[in-house]
């Protein structure tokens, strides 16, 4: 019985955080929704057959709570917990303002 009670106290005593969380870089596409951007993620990879690199895209809901960003912004975002349904990315900086 010691045994368990020691390790239910390691379990709840701490709460983990992730120390290195996922970041991407990708351009804001549309700001349309309140609070909420669309920011596209480009990524190059060699195909698995014929080895030509090919441009995948990907699109992330993103959190942004005071709707500073514009279509064309370029941002960093950062993988957080869930905020909505589809929504678990954060503004972490942005990295280039769009010029119009």
């Amino acid at each position: 019985m010691k045994g368990e009670e020691s390790m239910n106290e390691e379990k709840s005593g701490g709460e983990e955080r992730r120390t290195n969380p996922k970041t991407r870089v990708g351009v804001v596409v549309s700001t349309k929704m309140d609070k909420t951007a669309v920011v596209n993620v480009e990524r190059r990879v060699p195909h698995p057959v014929f080895k030509k690199v090919v441009t995948r895209s990907k699109r992330y809901y993103v959190h942004d709570a005071n709707n500073e960003l514009a279509e064309g912004d370029r941002v960093k975002i950062v993988e957080t917990r869930p905020l909505s349904k589809l929504k678990r990315w954060l503004v972490a900086e942005v990295l280039e303002k769009s010029v119009g």
